[in-house]
């Protein structure tokens, strides 16, 4: 499954997934049945890979959701959308997750107004996200925001592309949000 972690390279007709090639090495062809402990496993990596996130830091916002009221996958899934390196790369301020990271954590992003560098800061609805007020700030951004602009704009979110800048409308709801993800897997195996 693609996880796009390489920006836009994963768009491209060169994609590993795309063109099919088998795991490496002499049994690349052979799989077993995976145990329910192992599918359950792979889907937590598998998200977790996909936001670029250790371990740790991963199960903190486990926790998190699981205090919360509602739906704790949903839940779990809102909370690391609404990530701000993730919400940059949203904007399309990046190509990827790992850029949008870097690019948070170099100082070039101001949230309602002050300058933040912690890409995993949760935003709320009604955040505005701009990127600073520098010539190399700006260049960035602008490059990578005309890329993004074919892959669209999520609907929670706003953006005044003029002067780079994003607002959170509303915190996503399951539907609004892109992985394709079991989450009820990775709560079964928390929940253990």
């Amino acid at each position: 499954m693609k996880l796009f972690l390489k920006g836009d390279r994963c768009f491209m007709a060169k994609c590993a997934i795309e063109t099919g090639r088998t795991a490496p090495g002499m049994h690349g062809q052979r799989r077993g049945k995976m145990s329910d402990y192992g599918v359950q496993l792979r889907e937590k990596q598998r998200l977790r890979r996909m936001y670029g996130m250790q371990e740790g830091q991963f199960h903190l916002f486990f926790t998190r959701a699981l205090r919360k009221r509602g739906v704790t996958g949903e839940t779990l899934l809102q909370s690391l959308e609404c990530r701000l390196d993730n919400v940059v790369f949203r904007l399309g301020f990046a190509l990827s997750r790992r850029a949008a990271r870097q690019f948070v954590r170099h100082g070039h992003v101001q949230v309602n107004g002050k300058k933040v560098d912690i890409p995993s800061m949760v935003l709320k609805a009604g955040d505005v996200v701009q990127v600073r007020d520098r010539e190399q700030s700006r260049a960035y951004a602008n490059l990578h925001m005309e890329v993004a602009e074919s892959r669209g704009i999520v609907s929670w979110l706003s953006l005044d592309r003029a002067n780079a800048r994003g607002e959170v409308l509303h915190i996503p709801t399951r539907d609004e949000i892109a992985p394709v993800v079991r989450e009820q897997l990775i709560v079964e195996l928390y929940s253990k």
